[in-house]
């Protein structure tokens, strides 16, 4: 038997770093996990991104056994491929934990709540140190789809609203940047300007997305003009994700991939929104 699961993607409204409140809305970019229990080692393989650190997958099969209250087995095989890129602030870790949860539990027939299943996906995050806040915001994004304002202090949701139908184009440049690397205490010094963003966010989200990358990206010393270009030729939000690099650029239904020929902007993926799922 092999338990299967798909998770998705997200995109930032409000970094959560400067103050712990958080928000996304999902996208349909996918994360596919596969679990197979058996055999003599414990082997993971992440397809789109081969180089990457596996400890965190490693967390995530243990604390699904925990959960379970099943003894981990000596061996086991795990596959991820994802269509999120690594370490460019589209919430590719995010996506990843909530996949391999519901790989393991799915090779169990296992129930459990979807928020319990997000937050324990949150714990392995941060053992596995690939998050600075814990990323409540990023995994309720991924999983729930919409939109979503988290208190990521107390990994508790806020808001969850559906959300229209956008096309999301979001360039995605060659580096990366590990969260390890970020001057957390400079973003911190932003809650000010970061809450005033939090203020519209319900309401306007893709304003305060807008906001939000100014100012995060601001601070971070990353390059926004490729967001700023975008909202001069009619994105209706747009901004840095995450801690970056990637930009997220969102518009009406259908004008996406007009937008990219257009502008000739290269490393670029096309997706759409994600609503609430019924």
């Amino acid at each position: 038997m092999t338990g299967k699961s798909i998770s998705h993607g997200a995109i930032t409204v409000i970094n959560a770093m400067p103050v712990g409140i958080g928000a996304t809305i999902g996208v349909e970019l996918e994360t596919r996990a596969e679990f197979t229990p058996g055999g003599d080692k414990r082997i993971v393989t992440i397809v789109n991104d081969p180089g990457e650190d596996t400890k965190m997958a490693e967390y995530c099969v243990e604390e699904a056994y925990k959960v379970m209250k099943k003894e981990e087995p000596a061996g086991w095989t795990l596959t991820i491929d994802s269509q999120i890129p690594v370490s460019r602030g589209l919430k590719s870790s995010s996506s990843a934990c909530n996949a391999i949860l519901h790989a393991v539990f799915d090779e169990y027939k296992h129930k459990i709540d979807t928020v319990e299943l997000v937050k324990h996906g949150v714990k392995c995050a941060k053992k596995a140190k690939v998050t600075v806040t814990g990323s409540f915001d990023d995994a309720c994004g991924c999983e729930l789809g919409g939109l979503v304002i988290t208190n990521n202090t107390e990994n508790k949701l806020l808001v969850h609203k559906d959300i229209e139908t956008y096309d999301v184009v979001i360039y995605v440049p060659e580096r990366k940047i590990r969260k390890n690397t970020l001057d957390v205490e400079n973003l911190r010094a932003l809650d000010n300007q970061i809450c005033a963003a939090i203020g519209i966010a319900d309401g306007y989200p893709l304003n305060a997305m807008t906001m939000n990358g100014r100012i995060i990206s601001e601070a971070s010393g990353v390059d926004n003009s490729v967001a700023e270009k975008a909202l001069q030729d009619g994105a209706l939000g747009a901004g840095m994700s995450g801690s970056g690099p990637a930009i997220a650029m969102v518009f009406n239904e259908g004008r996406g991939q007009a937008y990219i020929d257009r502008s000739g902007l290269k490393n670029t993926i096309l997706t759409k929104t994600r609503g609430i799922q019924s």
